[in-house]
């Protein structure tokens, strides 16, 4: 039998338990612990740690049979939330969290917001009817992508994170003080902002597909 790689939780049901830290991290083993418990948590699946190890023993290459896992999985969550990932009338967004079978305070990384792009943003602000929420929303999850997925981030102490100095540069343009007072057209152009930075420091364009985001 192939290895299982990816358990799901929601609706009441898990596949794992709190006893599976070692297989599932943390987080996964209690989320399936709390939902089995009948706590109103979102649904969602675990990638398995054995997953990661797999992967780094082989060099960065998945192992045989996980992405297709996590593609039926998805399907699952989609079916759970009555959302669909990629849709442009009703997105699913999804929340990427790290998690370790032992407690690693600051080291863990999460991208937000993930699965939107600028057709999905207008299936956000349609269902929220809230521009400005929603191009919050994007540019928050452009800026966590670029730091945590493709590295554009401060490479010392006296480097300055370039989303933040964008972002200050914006609240300047814009006589305002605090990251609340921008509104969802100035919220729009920090996206575009954000995605030129990736290119200039990365050299690689901001992936719109929410496939090749996941």
């Amino acid at each position: 039998m192939a290895k299982k790689y990816v358990y799901f939780f929601g609706k009441g049901k898990a596949e794992g338990r709190a006893v599976m830290k070692d297989l599932l991290g943390g987080k996964g083993s209690n989320l399936a612990e709390m939902t089995a418990l009948g706590i109103p948590v979102p649904p969602g699946f675990t990638i398995t740690t054995e997953a990661c190890v797999e992967f780094m023993r082989r060099k960065g290459q998945y192992p045989p049979g996980l992405w297709e896992e996590v593609k039926r999985n998805l399907t699952r969550l989609e079916r759970a939330m009555g959302a669909t990932f990629g849709d442009p009338e009703n997105p699913l967004l999804v929340s990427v969290r790290s998690g370790a079978r032992v407690s690693m305070p600051g080291m863990m990384d999460t991208i937000l917001n993930l699965g939107l792009n600028d057709r999905t943003v207008q299936g956000l602000i349609a269902r929220s009817g809230n521009p400005r929420f929603a191009y919050d929303s994007y540019r928050r999850f452009v800026q966590m992508f670029g730091d945590v997925v493709l590295g554009l981030r401060p490479e010392s102490q006296e480097e300055r994170d370039p989303f933040e100095v964008a972002l200050e540069q914006k609240k300047r343009e814009g006589g305002v003080t605090r990251d609340t007072d921008l509104g969802a057209d100035a919220l729009r152009d920090l996206v575009g902002r954000f995605k030129t930075l990736i290119r200039q420091g990365e050299g690689v364009g901001f992936p719109e597909d929410p496939q090749v985001q996941l």
